[in-house]
């Protein structure tokens, strides 16, 4: 492991009876990074998170996080680990300060009033202090649920889903937080369904079926995907997404906005798909794939692959 790797971890596996949940799974995390953790419902995104804290352990694999070795020094990694699950998961008839002070005595904070006063503080919580933490809105309960995984001063956030049944507003706030935390040191890994959240990330992991797609830079994934993408706007498009998906060479055709996206990893054939299609009464237009082209087309890619 080289020191500038939080997270480092080689061959992880874990299997439930005769489901591999996750299958030789190899990730690397630079410190301070973000990294965006993609992949459909099922695909093993919580999992692998499980398993990195030290709520699971591998049946495989194995590697260091932040300079421990997960399996054998999990406990170690976990004092240094802030874990936000997907569920709110805090008691809902204590107020903010009073779940703030539950968690910090679960760590055993010496300081535990100073603790639950600085988190207050630094996510913006100290005027609501005393409210009740079920009378919170989606993006209050996430900001309570930030300064609780914080509290401990970990210098690793494992996040779930964490802006799930949030508003855009709350949505942006949030990330503009983890940004800054980010620039100070702390490395993030992050599961998420939203594309415009993915392209906020440093990196990206893409896992499907517990196995490992790819992983790089949002510039990286694309261009690695191969994908060829084209624009087409006219009439009835439902239509002719129906006709296109019949045929070889086409990926995709799926609606954005008032246009399909076509798209396919050979650009030769899915020139000659669409060639038929290519009349007066469609506008078409060659375009650069985006990453939500690449995450459609590799889950198809993927579903196909294990499809009897």
């Amino acid at each position: 492991m080289t020191a500038d790797l939080a997270i480092d971890v080689r061959g992880m596996t874990k299997r439930f009876g005769d489901l591999t949940a996750i299958d030789h799974v190899d990730l690397q995390v630079r410190t301070g990074e973000i990294c965006g953790f993609l992949g459909p419902n099922g695909s093993g995104k919580t999992t692998f998170i499980r398993m990195l804290c030290g709520l699971l352990r591998a049946d495989a694999g194995g590697g260091i996080c932040l300079g421990h070795d997960v399996i054998k020094e999990s406990d170690a990694v976990k004092r240094q680990v802030g874990y936000m699950t997907q569920r709110f998961s805090f008691y809902e008839d204590l107020s903010i300060a009073e779940n703030l002070d539950f968690v910090a005595r679960m760590y055993s904070l010496k300081d535990r009033r100073s603790a639950v006063r600085e988190s207050l503080v630094r996510l913006g919580l100290e005027q609501r202090r005393d409210q009740l933490a079920g009378q919170l809105s989606g993006g209050w309960k996430q900001r309570l649920a930030l300064a609780a995984c914080m509290i401990h001063r970990p210098r690793l956030l494992l996040l779930d889903e964490p802006t799930a049944g949030v508003d855009p507003k709350a949505r942006r706030e949030f990330w503009e937080e983890i940004h800054v935390l980010a620039g100070q040191g702390l490395t993030f890994l992050i599961a998420t369904h939203y594309m415009d959240e993915a392209e906020r990330c440093h990196r990206l992991a893409f896992i499907s079926g517990g196995s490992l797609l790819t992983h790089g830079t949002t510039a990286e994934v694309i261009d690695q995907a191969h994908l060829t993408t084209w624009s087409v706007s006219g009439p009835d498009l439902l239509t002719l997404a129906g006709r296109l998906r019949a045929h070889p060479g086409v990926g995709q055709a799926v609606a954005f906005g008032s246009a399909l996206h076509v798209s396919g990893d050979d650009a030769a054939s899915l020139e000659e798909a669409i060639a038929p299609f290519r009349t007066g009464q469609y506008e078409w237009k060659r375009i650069d794939s985006g990453l939500e082209d690449v995450f459609i087309q590799m889950m198809e890619k993927a579903r196909r692959d294990v499809s009897p």
